[in-house]
């Protein structure tokens, strides 16, 4: 493993350095030095104090910043059989579970991921665990536990705060912000996970959705929303809200309205396609034909949003490590987008730039540029050709710090 803390550092050479805002590549050397990028270019464009960092040659492929998920749950317990052992599970066995998910993810090529409810602060514990180095893991922005209406989606597990009223709301949004959150996720109608309850169910209203705006808000920190029908969206965004997961059945009124507000949305469409996972869950059949159901409507919102220049994101609500379909979740969750209209340099941005930027993060990371923090992942093939190239990464460092190479040791 390199030293990150070596006065002269490291320069990186032998690849195809990604530029994520032009949707270009070209080969370049990548100084990195206590922790971050120095400079990008050619030998001949880097600093002269460049010279005295050793090279250490990656042998090909094509470098990208680390990638970003925005839509994650590390506790996610979901109807079925491994749902009901995660929820059965204590605070240190939940605890243990998700630090286990974190390092995962890390080796997934996710060094920054957006946590949308997690259980029981186990999330603020984490983030500190990680930040300190005691456990492996990517940064983590987190929302603490999800905001919910009595018996609203999610209500069963403990990542969701049961609140009423616009004072309750308030008072919800509070506590997450006190427990130390950086977003605020709020569910302003059904979804697939709930038996008693639609897709398209309101379970909000107008009153509770400003009061968890507009005190977030006040507050500083964006809000997003686990949301499926258009009218219940329309009212958010009017409102000012950040964000949509999902958004199952956007029309193009309201996605022309999500683009004019600058609202993003995070599709997470590998959840409308993802019979296996379900089984390998045992989630229960109710849910397999509700979500695979949606598949089809699911898409077409998710084109009317392109269509309409929404801000879309890289999501993968399904752990983004998860072994499936021959890659991870979050891998078949960029193709799923790339070949859905975004394309390759799209859903690249979507998971690296265009994320940061909703984080506010982009001056840290994102993107190859000097000053961000040295969050990269190697690729052998071209990703923007095909986002599939995405399946052969074998290179992944973290504040400068190599966390996976499937060679035996750098050339």
């Amino acid at each position: 493993m390199p030293d990150r803390a070596s006065d002269a550092g490291l320069r990186w050479t032998g690849a195809q350095v990604v530029d994520v805002h032009t949707g270009t590549a070209r080969p370049a050397q990548v100084w990195v030095r206590a922790g971050r990028i120095e400079a990008v270019g050619t030998a001949d464009e880097l600093p002269a104090a460049a010279a005295a960092a050793p090279a250490r040659d990656l042998g090909g492929g094509w470098l990208l910043p680390g990638l970003i998920n925005m839509h994650t749950h590390f506790s996610l317990a979901l109807p079925g059989e491994l749902g009901r052992r995660i929820s059965a599970m204590d605070e240190h066995e939940i605890a243990l579970h998700m630090a286990g998910g974190a390092a995962q993810a890390l080796q997934a090529g996710l060094t920054t991921v957006r946590c949308v409810a997690e259980r029981n602060g186990a999330d603020f514990a984490l983030r500190r665990a990680i930040a300190a180095g005691t456990v492996p893991g990517p940064d983590i922005l987190t929302a603490g536990r999800a905001l919910v209406c009595t018996g609203g989606h999610g209500h069963e597990n403990a990542d969701t705060l049961e609140c009423d009223g616009a004072d309750g709301f308030r008072r919800g949004v509070r506590s997450q912000i006190r427990a130390g959150a950086d977003l605020i996720k709020v569910m302003i109608s059904g979804g697939i996970a709930g038996q008693h309850e639609g897709i398209a169910t309101r379970q909000l209203t107008r009153a509770e959705m400003a009061a968890v705006i507009e005190t977030a808000h006040d507050w500083g920190r964006k809000v997003t929303a686990h949301a499926g029908p258009a009218d219940v969206i329309a009212e958010a965004v009017e409102l000012g809200l950040d964000c949509v997961e999902h958004g199952y059945q956007l029309t193009a009124e309201v996605a022309a309205a999500m683009a004019a507000a600058g609202t993003a949305l995070v599709p997470t469409l590998v959840v409308t396609r993802c019979g296996e996972f379900f089984d390998e869950l045992g989630v229960p059949a109710w849910m397999q034909q509700r979500s695979l159901a949606a598949g089809q409507e699911h898409l077409a919102s998710y084109r009317t949003a392109l269509a309409a220049g929404v801000p879309v994101l890289v999501g993968s609500d399904m752990p983004p490590w998860w072994p499936f379909e021959g890659t991870t979740a979050v891998v078949r969750e960029m193709e799923h987008m790339s070949a859905g209209g975004l394309g390759p340099a799209g859903t690249l941005r979507a998971a690296t730039i265009d994320a940061a930027r909703w984080l506010d993060r982009d001056h840290e990371v994102g993107s190859i540029e000097a000053g961000r923090r040295a969050d990269l992942v190697l690729v052998d093939e071209d990703p923007l050709a095909d986002i599939s190239a995405l399946r052969t990464l074998r290179w992944v460092m973290q504040d400068g710090r190599v966390v996976r190479d499937d060679r035996a040791a750098p050339r």
